[in-house]
C-alpha cells in the first residue's frame, strides 16, 4: 500500500517540518508528500474549488481518499489503525490524505472522500496537522505490528 499526503501550502524549514520528517521517516509504507499551491489571487469560493482540483490531481487514480476536515469523524488511534489495516488487507494500492487550504474543502470533495477525518473541534495549523497525521500513521503501523509504541 502506498500513501500520498497532498497538502495545500508549502512547508518551510522549522520545527513543524522537522516533526513531520521525523515521523514520515519511520513509516514503512511508501509515503509521498505533495505540496501544492495556487499562485493566482482568486475569490474564496473559487480558491477552494481550485485547491480541491489541485489536491485531486496530485493523487493516484482510484486511491482511497481521506480528507482531513474539522467537520469529519473523530476516531481514536486504534480505530484509525484498524482502518489502515483493513485497506492493507484488502490490497488497496493507494491511500491519499488531503489537507486543504485555510478555508478547507468543498462539499463536493468531502462527498467524494471515502473517509472524512477530524483531529477535533480545535483549529490546528496546517503544517502541524501534517506532523500529527504522520505520527498517527506511524502509530497505526506500530499497532498493526503488535509493537508496544501505543499506550492508551
Amino acid at each position: 500500500m502506498k500513501l500520498t499526503l497532498a497538502c495545500i501550502g508549502r512547508a518551510g524549514r522549522g520545527p513543524e517540518r522537522d516533526l513531520y520528517d521525523h515521523y514520515a521517516g519511520r513509516i514503512r509504507w511508501p509515503l509521498t508528500l505533495r505540496e501544492l499551491e495556487e499562485k493566482k489571487k482568486l475569490p474564496p469560493a473559487q480558491l477552494i474549488e481550485r485547491e480541491g482540483e489541485l489536491l485531486l490531481g496530485a493523487v493516484p487514480d482510484k486511491a482511497v481518499l481521506v480528507a482531513l476536515d474539522r467537520r469529519g469523524k473523530v476516531v481514536d488511534s486504534e480505530a484509525f489503525a484498524q482502518r489502515l489495516g483493513r485497506w492493507r488487507d484488502d490490497s488497496v494500492a493507494d491511500v491519499a490524505f488531503l489537507i486543504g487550504g485555510a478555508d478547507g474543502h468543498t462539499e463536493a470533495l468531502l462527498k467524494r472522500a471515502d473517509l472524512v477525518l477530524s483531529f477535533g473541534a480545535m483549529t490546528w495549523p496546517h503544517q502541524l496537522a501534517r506532523a500529527m497525521l504522520a505520527e498517527q500513521i506511524y502509530r497505526a503501523q506500530q499497532l498493526l505490528a503488535g509493537h508496544p509504541y501505543h499506550r492508551a
